[in-house]
Order: C-alpha cells, then sequence, then structure tokens
C-alpha cells in the first residue's frame, strides 16, 4: 500500500510564503511523476504543478505560474511545492499525489495514488 504524506500547510498573510512536502512510502517513487492539485472550497479539484520522474518536466496551473516551484528529491522520497506570494484565491485544500506512469499529467484521471490533503488558508 502506497502512502503519501503532506505537510507545511497553514495560515499565512497574503505576499507570503508556504513551502509543501509529501513523502511517499514506495521503494520505486523515482519511477513515477508526480503532481500538487488544490481543491478550493465549493470547488472542483484542479492541477496545480506537475514534475516528471526524472525532475526535468515541470508544468504549471497559468494561475500559478511564476509563484508556485515543484521539486523533488528521489534520495528522500520526497516532493516539494514552494509557494511564493501568496494570494487569497490560493486558499484550498493542497493534495500531493502519484502519476500513473513516468510522463507529468495535468488531469486527475492520470493520477492512481492520493495524499490526505493540507489545508493552505490565505488572508487578505
Amino acid at each position: 500500500q502506497v502512502q503519501l504524506a503532506e505537510s507545511g500547510g497553514g495560515l499565512v498573510q497574503a505576499g507570503g510564503s508556504l513551502r509543501l512536502s509529501c513523502v511517499v512510502s514506495e521503494d520505486t517513487f523515482n519511477s513515477y511523476a508526480m503532481g500538487w492539485f488544490r481543491q478550493p472550497p465549493g470547488k472542483e479539484r484542479e492541477f496545480v504543478a506537475g514534475i516528471s520522474s526524472s525532475g526535468r518536466n515541470t508544468p504549471y496551473a497559468g494561475s500559478v505560474k511564476g509563484r508556485f516551484t515543484i521539486s523533488r528529491d528521489n534520495a528522500q522520497n520526497t516532493v516539494y511545492l514552494q509557494m511564493d506570494s501568496l494570494k487569497p484565491e490560493d486558499t484550498a485544500v493542497y493534495y500531493c499525489a502519484r502519476s500513473r506512469t513516468g510522463a507529468v499529467a495535468t488531469t486527475t484521471r492520470m493520477y492512481d495514488q492520493w495524499g490526505q490533503g493540507t489545508q493552505v488558508t490565505v488572508s487578505s
């Protein structure tokens, strides 16, 4: 059973920063692409950022491009999401997910393992 454990969420003022971490309990972590998604209150889950198994391909949602940075440490089985210049509209539950393959994808159906989520709240 693969487990994904997110951490790093919290309450921050607009303009601030947070760094989310996701530790994956799997020996073949470096074979899979990883992604971050978020679900704002009352809305559907949406893609935020992804990273291929090699780390070379990192697509972002337009709303976070230039402010968020995804990275991974394959030696630590961990994927990160550095979030800078946070806005109130970034408020959501953030989920870490493992892709079905090594190629990064932007749709939820391409991810088969999910964390429990971590709350990020940005105050104005």
